[in-house]
């Protein structure tokens, strides 16, 4: 019992998060990962880009579909300078 209760406590605090199921992100967080500004990231949950629910004005971000996002196509594939983020016609 006590060896679970050290890995959640872990030092590193990125880690102790997501041992936790439904934990989750905030846009500041996520924009400091990828090196952008905080309303890229809204630009980026507006499209999809990023995964997330959106709750009235609100955006649900799990930390779980985040980092699996980051993992699989987030920072590996192309970077964020590429995405087209001009405004588009609804």
């Amino acid at each position: 019992m006590s060896e679970m209760i050290t890995s959640v406590t872990s030092t590193e605090p990125d880690k102790a998060l997501s041992a936790r199921p439904g934990s989750r992100i905030r846009v500041e967080e996520i924009a400091r990962r990828l090196s952008i500004g905080r309303q890229t990231v809204y630009v980026m949950l507006d499209r999809g880009i990023v995964p997330a629910i959106r709750l009235g004005q609100r955006w649900l971000i799990t930390r779980c579909a985040y980092e699996e996002w980051e993992r699989r196509c987030g920072t590996c594939n192309r970077s964020v300078a590429d995405v087209d983020f001009r405004p588009t016609q609804r």
